[in-house]
């Protein structure tokens, strides 16, 4: 694409990087938020009869570690309960939510998944914006309401990676970057907040940046999907008051339609049928990278549920040191957008390399894929070991082993669901697989505490069921090598058929007439 297509591709690329940083994932800082809110009197009325009580109650994310140690204000157990309850259904409504999103996109097109997000997240915020004191439970549908619109944003973006054929994953793994450090919003909104600009203005604010989402829906996105690979003559957004098509019909002098380049490839080249939805979901390929996320994903969750009271242990209580340690680690989380793209570009370089002889496309990506799957586990066996060691200083490293691990994470599995299976199922694969690991993470950690809270026994199990993850790459590397051999015993038929062939035209004698 050239001229004002480059200009437009480089456009919805920067809008889209933007959108899923300021926009769809503000919802896991959630915590920094929780301050605000608590200065503003919110589910006040629930500490009436108990003021000064408990601690806060663990949140369950990183942002919320920060806030219990630098708040000054009085602990309420009961309204840290309420504001934990908020987010906890949030969360939860976001991951139920993953695969109905996902069948959304995938039957109905950027367009139509995009206006619905954009209308969740409007609303959402708007609820927020005039919610007070005496309305705290619209809180419950706002924050939800946010997560899923912000998820269906991540959704339609990914696809973008498409448009830069030689940097897709490179594309697809800084737009989950983007998405994890999106948590800096609520962050943003609190230092506003000091400085004297109310809740309501910033909220109102997000809810005008909608006009962003819309202008990008209609000029910079299609209305169906970006296909992979990209035909030449291809187009998307508005132009003029109109929309072009995918592939344009030119016509002879004489008037007659002619068939572009791109429709002379398709008609020359044999017609594959898709897998469907069900071989998909059924294949050794989903079910592997299923296991692969979760219990990755369990020892993420493990790790950051668990890092408050590790802390206390490692510092023997002391205040100033938890505080320095757990501010540390909020920073570091931030770095996922500096992190993520690592891994893109070294699926992208080893995608890149010279092909051998009848290799296709999406063998070479899955070959490279052997290699991200692999260090992803590797980087969290080792991350999983340093949790493990009761050394203060040591939990430096452990924090940047996370950041990166979780960066991998995340863009990897987005960028395996992307090459090894059809686009038209990318929405409900990946929607599905970040769902059912969400339900596995539950059911493992429920198995967990069986061990009556022994952190090292813990440790243990849990590094033992991350090596169980070296199964994903294995089964891509032996499914590379099968295509691989049946290419080589092919081209040796063919080798010796066209060698028959020659032998039988030497001994033919010619015809004397």
């Amino acid at each position: 694409m050239a001229g004002v297509g480059t200009v437009r591709r480089w456009l919805t690329f920067a809008t889209g990087l933007l959108e899923c940083l300021c926009f769809s994932g503000a919802l896991f800082g959630w915590s920094a938020l929780v301050f605000v809110l608590k200065t503003e009197g919110y589910f006040g009325f629930r500490c009436v009869d108990s003021p000064g009580a408990n601690a806060t109650r663990a949140l369950g994310q990183f942002d919320n570690l920060t806030l219990k140690l630098t708040s000054s204000a009085p602990q309420c157990s009961a309204q840290d309960e309420r504001f934990s309850l908020v987010f906890a259904i949030a969360s939860n409504m976001s991951n139920v939510l993953m695969l109905p999103s996902g069948f959304l996109f995938d039957r109905f097109g950027t367009a139509v998944a995009r206006l619905i997000a954009t209308f969740l997240y409007t609303t959402g915020t708007l609820m927020v914006a005039f919610s007070t004191p005496a309305l705290s439970n619209l809180l419950f549908p706002a924050l939800s309401l946010m997560g899923v619109g912000g998820v269906l944003f991540l959704m339609s973006n990914i696809q973008i990676g498409n448009l830069f054929s030689s940097h897709q994953t490179t594309v697809t793994t800084l737009y989950n970057g983007a998405f994890d450090s999106s948590s800096a919003l609520f962050f943003v909104i609190k230092l506003l907040h000091d400085a004297g600009i109310s809740l309501r203005t910033s909220f109102l604010f997000l809810s005008a940046c909608s006009v962003i989402h819309l202008l990008r829906t209609f000029f910079l996105l299609p209305r169906d999907h970006i296909p992979y690979p990209l035909p030449d003559d291809y187009a998307y957004g508005m132009t003029c008051g109109k929309s072009r098509t995918l592939i344009s019909q030119h016509t002879t002098a004489s008037g007659e339609p002619q068939m572009t380049t791109q429709e002379k490839n398709l008609k020359d080249e044999p017609v594959t049928e898709e897998k469907s939805f069900r071989e998909c979901l059924m294949s050794w390929f989903y079910v592997s990278q299923l296991l692969w996320l979760s219990v990755m994903q369990l020892r993420q969750l493990f790790f950051v549920g668990t890092l408050l009271p590790t802390l206390q242990r490692l510092t023997a209580g002391q205040p100033s040191l938890v505080s320095h340690y757990t501010n540390a680690f909020a920073v570091m989380q931030l770095c996922s957008l500096l992190c993520a793209p690592w891994n893109g570009l070294i699926l992208d370089r080893h995608k890149g390399k010279l092909r051998a002889a009848g290799e296709s496309e999406q063998e070479a990506a899955l070959r490279a894929l052997v290699l991200s799957l692999s260090l992803t586990v590797l980087q969290c066996v080792l991350f999983s070991v340093c949790a493990a060691v009761p050394n203060l200083p040591l939990q430096y490293l452990t924090f940047v082993l996370q950041v990166v691990h979780r960066s991998f994470l995340y863009g990897g599995n987005a960028a395996f669901i992307n090459v090894a299976f059809p686009l038209c199922h990318f929405g409900k694969l990946y929607g599905l697989c970040l769902g059912l690991s969400s339900v596995i993470c539950l059911l493992l950690d429920a198995c967990l505490s069986l061990l009556n809270g022994n952190i090292l026994y813990v440790n243990i199990c849990l590094t033992l069921l991350v090596l169980l993850a070296f199964i994903n790459p294995l089964v891509v590397f032996l499914h590379c090598r099968g295509l691989a051999y049946r290419r080589a015993a092919s081209g040796a038929i063919e080798a010796i058929e066209a060698s028959s062939l020659s032998l039988s035209h030497e001994t033919c004698p010619s015809n004397v007439f």
